[in-house]
């Protein structure tokens, strides 16, 4: 059960829940979550249906006013606070700033698909039936995503914005 709460705050993460309210929010997902057990199917995994549940748990905390500006640097200053600060980790620290700030800019619906296929390596099946949308949709967004991604970190490593 620990696997699956670590897992759910770092996708709420990725889904740009800020950190003072990753708890809150990864409470609403298992309160979600045990409310539609009904509803899993024990043979698909387990992972992929919690994340549709954070997706829609992020969805609703971005829609909040209070929450209408999301504060990505700071998730980032937050990271780059935590690591040593060695010369040879400098780089790196910087390109995961970079990405997590373009990660940002991608609308929510395709940066789920992004994070669950690239990152967390689900199939575009798993995924789909996740979200309760079509493969083909599925495809559509990851392919979106990456564009905007690429888009993104390349206008800011040059500095546009």
């Amino acid at each position: 059960m620990m696997a699956e709460i670590s897992y759910i705050v770092v996708t709420l993460r990725r889904m740009g829940v800020q950190e003072r309210d990753l708890e809150d929010c990864a409470q609403d997902v298992l309160i979600v979550a045990y409310r539609r057990l009904s509803d899993y199917d024990v043979r698909l995994k387990v992972q992929p249906w919690l994340a549709g549940i954070a997706y829609n748990t992020a969805s609703d905390y971005r829609r909040l006013s209070r929450h209408r500006e999301l504060l990505l640097s700071d998730a980032a200053n937050e990271n780059a606070d935590s690591a040593p600060s060695a010369e040879d980790l400098a780089g790196q620290e910087q390109s995961r700033a970079l990405v997590i700030q373009a990660l940002g800019e991608i609308k929510l619906e395709q940066r789920i698909v992004l994070v669950m296929h690239d990152i967390e390596e689900h199939s575009m099946p798993e995924i789909a039936a996740a979200l309760s949308i079509p493969l083909n949709t599925a495809y559509s967004r990851l392919r979106l995503a990456r564009e905007k991604l690429k888009e993104a970190v390349c206008l800011r490593r040059r500095g546009e914005r």
